[in-house]
């Protein structure tokens, strides 16, 4: 009997999401974790979904979260036994954020994981914690019922406790694009994301993907501006086995990176480097635009990194792609040797937060300011391998500013035979234009994740 109730409590996703968020808080990426237990459970596909609902929302909840307990509870959230919190932070994030799940089924299993967990003197505090938000919440009409919470006056902090974001995430948002906005996209970050798709035109055409979807039962829609892409509107299950994947019709790429190498607009025959290339999405996309005549060169440093892009090139049959593992800022081989370079720049990706549940605890403004003097390294040495008269084009997905214009500025300030080369207003690109000639995509007005990008053609007076 006792070895048929422990079975039945390691399958339970609720269990299996508290032992996934115990590694998150001992270090483990979201994702990691996340996939660390559903390898060893053989879960329904309905719980599978709430298994990922509750690590990755829980993690990117955190900060309301915790909130929350301090509210509610005599001792702060982080003076609670770690295992206890997130056990609250289970309980809570159901009542919070998961309207189809009954609030009583919610506080019933919470109390039995804390029975579960080593918390059997504890039950009563977390029932009657949980109890207590909801008599709060039947006074209020809000989710987070604000009249009743304290909540801070300062703009700053109040959103980041709203929508669990830190303080300066925030407040970099807020400086560039002021509250009211900033909180659109903080809306939009907490959003479950959507999957894109890039059709191979050397393989099929778009016409053909959606009817093979259709047909699969999976909806999805085209996409303004993008000639390659559709959106999938609904849960298609393991992306493998879609119809089409095996094939190489199309690989999965978020509208935002397609338009990146749409703006680069590389040609058939030319020489191209990709110099931060893994793992290798942008490549595959430069290949197809050239129909896989020309040479591309894909860098990185790491190979392991490298792999997917390998049997992704064999899976659409690219063969215009060289792989060469190395740091970009060492390559003087490739020096004046390409019509055309993206420096698709490692970044803090504040742009793809909603991809990444655990990105925004895990940056920091002293990793933003690492990472704006490695751009800047990295924009200095690719710039040597374009040709007189190229382009070189720098992406980002952050939406930091020290990691974007400030990168550029910088260079152009130090590199006067290189200009900003603004896209055509009659383009498709005219929608994310700025007046200083770089695109922005900001995913609340364009839903889509976050971008940076700006083409950079070296004049050929060069020095």
């Amino acid at each position: 009997m006792q070895h048929q109730k422990s079975k039945s409590q390691n399958t339970s996703p609720r269990q299996l999401a508290f032992v996934a968020l115990r590694d998150v808080h001992k270090g483990a990426y979201a994702d990691v974790a996340l996939d660390r237990v559903l390898q060893k459970a053989n879960l329904a596909d309905s719980d599978r979904r709430l298994l990922t609902e509750l690590v990755y929302g829980c993690t990117r909840r955190q900060r309301t979260l915790d909130f929350l307990i301090d509210q509610l509870s005599k001792k702060k959230s982080h003076q609670q036994p770690k295992d206890l919190r997130i056990i609250l932070y289970l309980g809570l994030y159901q009542l919070l954020y998961q309207e189809r799940i009954p609030a009583s089924a919610a506080v019933n299993t919470t109390v039995q994981l804390a029975k579960e967990n080593g918390f059997s003197g504890l039950a009563g505090f977390v029932n009657g914690l949980l109890r207590q938000y909801l008599r709060l919440v039947e006074k209020d009409t809000d989710t987070l019922p604000t009249s009743l919470l304290r909540l801070p006056e300062n703009p700053v902090e109040r959103l980041g406790i709203l929508h669990s974001f830190p303080d300066w995430i925030i407040q970099v948002w807020i400086d560039q694009f002021g509250v009211a906005e900033t909180e659109k996209l903080c809306i939009w970050m907490n959003q479950t994301p959507t999957i894109d798709l890039r059709v191979n035109p050397l393989r099929t055409d778009v016409d053909a993907v959606e009817a093979a979807l259709q047909n699969a039962g999976v909806s999805c829609q085209r996409l303004p501006h993008l000639p390659q892409a559709l959106r999938l509107l609904t849960n298609p299950g393991p992306i493998q086995n879609l119809p089409g994947f095996r094939e190489g019709w199309w690989s999965v790429q978020d509208s935002s990176a397609q338009l990146v190498s749409h703006f680069l607009d590389p040609q058939p025959t030319e020489v191209v480097i990709d110099a931060c290339a893994a793992p290798g999405g942008k490549t595959t996309h430069i290949a197809e635009l050239m129909r896989d005549e020309g040479k591309i060169w894909a860098c990185d440093r790491t190979s392991s990194r490298m792999r997917k892009l390998q049997a992704n090139m064999q899976r659409l049959n690219l063969k215009s792609i060289e792989i060469c593992i190395g740091d970009s800022r060492d390559l003087s081989q490739f020096t004046n040797s390409a019509d055309r370079v993206l420096l698709d720049a490692p970044c803090s990706g504040l742009g793809t937060l909603h991809r990444h549940a655990d990105a925004r605890w895990r940056q920091t403004p002293e990793s933003v300011q690492e990472l704006s003097m490695l751009q800047k390294e990295l924009i200095s040495h690719t710039s040597n391998f374009v040709k007189n008269g190229g382009v070189l084009v720098y992406a980002t997905c952050t939406l930091h500013p020290a990691e974007n214009e400030g990168v550029i500025e910088s260079f152009l300030a130090k590199n006067p035979n290189w200009q900003i080369e603004p896209a055509n207003l009659d383009s498709a690109f005219s929608t994310y234009s700025t007046p200083q000639g770089w695109l922005k995509v900001l995913p609340h007005q364009h839903n889509m994740d976050g971008f940076f990008v700006v083409r950079l053609r070296k004049t050929k007076h060069s020095g």
